[in-house]
C-alpha cells in the first residue's frame, strides 16, 4: 500500500457525502501506520552529520516532535478540506497538503537515521487536529483560512526554535527543518492574500497551549 495522507490523487468530499468517513479514515490510516513518500529530495540529505551520543538524542527528540507537528497538519487540512465551500479554498488547502506530505516524509526519514520512533500519541493528535480543521471549516472559509494562518505562524515559530536548538553539526535535520520553515511562512501569506480572517486572541491562545501540549508530550513519547 502506497502511502500518501495528503490531497494527491484523492477525492475532496464534502460532509454530506456518504463515501466522505471512509475516505478521511483511509487518509487517516495511511498517515499513522504507512510510510509516507515525498514528491521532492530531502534536503540536506548529502550533508554530514556526525554526532555524538548527546546530540544525536537531541536531535531525535527534536526530529520526533516535528514529524508529529506534521501529523497533526494532515489531518487539520484534511478536515478543513471535508468542510470547505469556495473551490479555491480548497485547492489552496489541498497544494499545502501535498508540501506537508513532503515534510511528513523527510521528518520520518530523518527520524529513522537517527534511530528514532514516531510519537506515540500520534493516533490522538490526528483526530483531535481533524476535528479542529472540520470545525473551522464549518464556521466558513474566511475563518479557516485564518486558522491555518495563524496555524503556519506558529509553526513557524515553532521551527524557528528547533533551528536554535539542533546541534550544529546536525546539518541534514537543519537543512530539513529550515525548508519546512520557508514553506509554512508560504502557506501563512498564501492564506492572508486569500482573505483569511484574523483570529481572536482567545483563539490564538487555545492553538498556542494545544501546540505547547503536543509538542511537550511528543519530545518524549
Amino acid at each position: 500500500m502506497k502511502a500518501s495522507s495528503s490531497a494527491r490523487g484523492s477525492r475532496h468530499l464534502g460532509l454530506h457525502d456518504p463515501d466522505a468517513v471512509l475516505i478521511e479514515l483511509d487518509n487517516a490510516l495511511r498517515t499513522l501506520f504507512a510510510p509516507a513518500h515525498s514528491g521532492k529530495p530531502v534536503p540536506g540529505h548529502e550533508l554530514p552529520a556526525a554526532l555524538d551520543e548527546h546530540e544525536e538524542r537531541v536531535s531525535r527528540q527534536l526530529m520526533r516532535v516535528d514529524h508529529a507537528g506534521e501529523v497533526c497538519a494532515q489531518a487539520l487540512y484534511r478536515g478543513q478540506m471535508t468542510a470547505a465551500r469556495d473551490a479555491r479554498v480548497k485547492t489552496l488547502l489541498a497544494r499545502a497538503a501535498n508540501e506537508e506530505t513532503d515534510h511528513l516524509a523527510w521528518t520520518e526519514q530523518r527520524l529513522g537515521e537517527l534511530g528514532g520512533r514516531k510519537s506515540l500519541l500520534n493516533p490522538l493528535w490526528y483526530f483531535n487536529s481533524f476535528a479542529l480543521g472540520v470545525a473551522s471549516g464549518l464556521i466558513g472559509d474566511r475563518w479557516s483560512l485564518g486558522f491555518l494562518a495563524e496555524t503556519e505562524r506558529q509553526v513557524e515559530q515553532h521551527l524557528q526554535g528547533h533551528l536554535e536548538r539542533l546541534p550544529q553539526k546536525d546539518q541534514r535535520s537543519r537543512a530539513i527543518v529550515a525548508q519546512m520553515k520557508r514553506d509554512e511562512a508560504r502557506h501563512a501569506t498564501s492564506a492572508r492574500r486569500q482573505g483569511a480572517a484574523p483570529l481572536p486572541a482567545p483563539v490564538r491562545a487555545a492553538m498556542k497551549l494545544f501546540a505547547s501540549v503536543m509538542t511537550t508530550t511528543s519530545r518524549w513519547l
